[in-house]
């Protein structure tokens, strides 16, 4: 019995790194982006997602945070058999994300994007698509050339190779369902389209 154990363990620890890649992968960064954000060097970051580089405390407690899961899921912890999820909220870029899934596949956010008047939209692409869904406020969605108003109750799915910004439409808060996930794994939902 305890071979099996340490033998689980270790497949445990070896699916770690392809669970980093698809992660990042999933959040549409980079390794230089991912380094930027955690203060690991792209080539640590590279050979953990390869395999070659053992995972530390230190090195997945700011990837947890960044890609706003709980440490024992970034390792592929055992599941408990407590089907909720631990809501964790996360900001990044003023906003704040709140994940409502766990990770892999289609991931499914809160997000809370407050005003700011000062910024100037930056449109971004990124691998995958987004699926949005507007709980309250107005949401301004830039769609290359486009510009969309969505109110409470409306959404949109787009492919998040054409260059996008969302944020609020006037001075409050916009408040929103938004679904997102790699290439090809699309949103199995007839979300109205724009």
């Amino acid at each position: 019995m305890g071979t099996s154990h340490h033998t689980e363990k270790k497949d445990r620890l070896a699916a770690v790194g392809p669970r980093l890649r698809d992660l990042r992968r999933g959040h549409g960064l980079t390794l230089a982006a991912l380094a930027e954000q955690t203060g690991i060097n792209e080539s640590t970051l590279s050979r953990l997602e390869g395999g070659t580089r053992k995972p530390t405390l230190e090195m997945l407690l700011p990837l947890a945070e960044v890609y706003a899961v709980p440490l024992d899921e970034l390792v592929g912890a055992p599941r408990t058999g407590d089907p909720r999820i631990h809501l964790k909220p996360v900001t990044r870029n003023g906003m704040t994300f709140v994940p409502l899934s766990r990770p892999g596949g289609v991931q499914a956010h809160k997000l809370l994007i407050p005003p700011r008047p000062d910024t100037q939209p930056q449109l971004n692409t990124h691998e995958g698509f987004e699926w949005v869904y507007v709980l309250a406020g107005r949401l301004r969605l830039l769609l290359g050339d486009n510009t969309v108003i969505l109110k409470p109750g409306e959404a949109a799915e787009f492919d998040t190779h054409v260059p996008h910004w969302l944020g609020p439409d006037d001075e409050r808060t916009v408040e929103l369902l938004i679904l997102f996930g790699t290439q090809g794994e699309r949103a199995h939902l007839k979300a109205r389209t724009i």
